[in-house]
């Protein structure tokens, strides 16, 4: 497809993630948060209270790709990764997030 909406180039979309193992104790979201900055992407990460961590990423499709990829199979170097899982996934027209933040 593609008309003048699509100008710029692809579309933005939104996904949440949850990605389980060992990924809490091991600077997993300090690295998530800087991979993501490194790829431009904005969203948020946090622990949650059963051992996993989660999040949501928007930004340009291919992006949000490269750090899906990278959430499920490499993560900070001490971390784990059993499982990442992700859901909720859309196009968006604008980003909900003004950065990549990690949330207590």
């Amino acid at each position: 497809g593609g008309g003048a909406a699509m100008a710029e180039g692809e579309g933005l979309v939104s996904v949440d993630y949850e990605v389980s193992g060992k990924v809490q104790g091991v600077f997993f979201r300090k690295y998530t948060q800087g991979e993501a900055k490194r790829l431009g992407l904005v969203g948020w990460v946090q622990n949650t209270s059963h051992g996993t961590v989660r999040g949501q990423i928007q930004g340009p499709t291919a992006r949000v790709r490269e750090l899906q990829e990278w959430l499920r199979k490499i993560g900070s170097p001490q971390s784990r990764i059993s499982r990442a899982e992700f859901s909720n996934e859309k196009k968006i027209t604008a980003l909900e997030h003004k950065d990549f933040q990690i949330l207590k």
